[in-house]
């Protein structure tokens, strides 16, 4: 009996120390951490928030003034605390209450109509830190027009925000700044530039088949001009149009309005983050007769995720054909959330921070979906319908955040700054959870630019027992190892003549 307590003893001190050591290493992106939920209907509205880690996530009741619909922008700090974020309307703090002059973003009267709810815009604004400055941040944003067809926006604005203001809290220097006038297409994504250090930004035409560059250094917002990306183009609009982690792939799925919502499609491109050009890879065809606009691709870069409002497909970025690798890999199945006429189909995906993509829906729903292993091929991905349940409704809004740890293109024409490059002792923000299951868990890391990776584990004695390559734009992998015994491993990872090491315990 004395030997089975002091086992027991020393496999409960092993998981303590497993624990702590993986908490203090947790693998950290914090400026995603936050998602913001729940329309605000009134000043003691109960709104509430995801808060995200690369292993975890907590739904959490709050109330605050800002309200979501469809445009939803925000921005942690490297610890995952909350900054800001815009509904369109207005900047607010981290308080959820309006920033010093943070209000009349957008101003026309189609943004008058809509400041109860904020703009009803997917990917309708997007905040960056501007380049070598801890301080500032740059806000692009739009709306709509009731004097253009199909209400399309007219001018791209972008208004700064110096987060030194205010103890913290922030306040807008500069706003309201039109950059760019004409038809848009109503929604932005963003690329780091093969640099390491400044940002491609892009919005479409209101037909979508022209993209629109614009270029943040630390010195200027500059427009770079526009690109015709060899596509037919239909009035309506692109939806969430998303760079890939690794800033290769561009995507952006589009339907035709006049058509009743038919011939949904979509769009792969391969992007040049030197030059931010495109260049068309494949389209294809959503086999379905409603339209529908999330896209996400998968954290390995390799899946591409569009959804219909009825079903959602997968298509593999590294197919020969990427058009006939589609699979449908979940089909909406009418559940209630909780009553009638508030029903879960698909709306927008977004891929958090711990290597999952989640699914809203159109209507206010207490449910969402969400896709546990994207990087997966197949039904593999393993699709959870209305399965993540949520303290109070959430519509539609997702939050609009790029890669904004992606480093310089190593090599290339554009890798010509110097204070940037990799440290000698590169930072592989190893962390390893959770406790194995069945010998079932997860590993993130970040691997030097462009490097390819192996990871091996040893047993006590120094035997390898698991190898596996890590592909050089791979940040998690979900690891199943045979039946081993009980006791302490080590997990190596090593690259670019680098190497990190952690403790593994396994207790089954």
């Amino acid at each position: 009996m004395k030997k089975i307590r002091d086992n027991s003893i020393y496999k409960i001190l092993l998981f303590l120390i497993l624990f702590f050591v993986l908490e203090a290493t947790a693998f950290s992106q914090g400026r995603t951490y936050n998602w913001l939920l729940n329309r605000h209907s009134s000043p003691s509205s109960l709104e509430g928030r995801i808060i995200f880690t690369d292993t975890s996530l907590t739904a959490l009741p709050e109330q605050r003034v800002i309200p979501f619909v469809g445009t939803e922008g925000n921005i942690s700090d490297e610890n995952g605390n909350l900054l800001m974020s815009s509904n369109g309307i207005f900047i607010a703090n981290a308080t959820g209450d309006t920033m010093q002059d943070g209000a009349g973003l957008n101003p026309n009267s189609y943004t008058d109509d809509w400041i109860q709810d904020g703009l009803p815009i997917p990917y309708g604004n997007i905040i960056l830190p501007v380049p070598n400055d801890t301080n500032k941040y740059i806000l692009f944003h739009l709306t709509g027009n009731y004097n253009s067809m199909y209400l399309s926006p007219t001018e791209i604005y972008y208004s700064i925000v110096d987060m030194s203001y205010n103890g913290g809290l922030g306040k807008v220097i500069s706003k309201n700044n039109i950059i760019q006038t004409g038809l848009f297409g109503g929604s932005f994504a963003a690329c780091k530039h093969g640099n390491g250090r400044d940002w491609w930004v892009v919005a479409f035409n209101d037909s979508a088949n022209y993209v629109y560059k614009f270029l943040i250094t630390p010195d200027t917002i500059q427009y770079t001009g526009s690109q015709f990306l060899n596509v037919q183009g239909w009035s309506g609009w692109a939806g969430q149009p998303t760079f890939s982690l690794d800033g290769t792939k561009f995507a952006y799925s589009h339907y035709d309005i006049s058509m009743g919502y038919y011939w949904q499609d979509i769009r792969l491109f391969d992007f040049d983050r030197c030059d931010g050009n495109f260049t068309f890879n494949s389209i294809a065809y959503l086999p379905d007769s409603v339209g529908g606009e999330g896209v996400a691709f998968s954290p390995n870069s390799q899946y591409l995720y569009v959804s219909s409002w009825k079903r959602i497909y997968q298509l593999d970025t590294y197919s020969a054909n990427v058009s006939a690798s589609m699979q449908l890999v979940a089909t909406n199945d009418t559940f209630l959330s909780p009553s009638p006429p508030f029903y879960t189909d698909f709306w927008e995906m977004y891929l958090a921070a711990n290597g999952k993509i989640y699914i809203t829906s159109g209507s206010s729903v207490v449910d969402l979906h969400y896709i546990n292993y994207p990087d997966s091929a197949d039904t593999v991905c393993d699709v959870h319908l209305h399965d993540l349940h949520l303290l109070g409704f959430h519509f539609r809004a997702v939050p609009n955040h790029p890669n904004y740890y992606l480093g310089r293109l190593v090599g290339s024409p554009c890798d010509t700054l110097t204070g940037i490059h990799d440290l000698a002792a590169h930072d592989f923000r190893f962390s390893v959870s959770p406790n194995p299951n069945n010998g079932n868990f997860k590993i993130m890391y970040l691997l030097p630019q462009n490097k390819s990776g192996t990871l091996q584990i040893f047993d006590i004695t120094g035997k390898e027992i698991y190898h596996q390559n890590l592909p050089p734009w791979s940040t998690l992998q979900y690891i199943s190892l045979p039946k081993i015994a009980d006791g302490v491993y080590q997990c190596t990872i090593t690259s670019n003549n680098q190497r990190v090491n952690k403790k593994l315990v396994v207790l089954e």
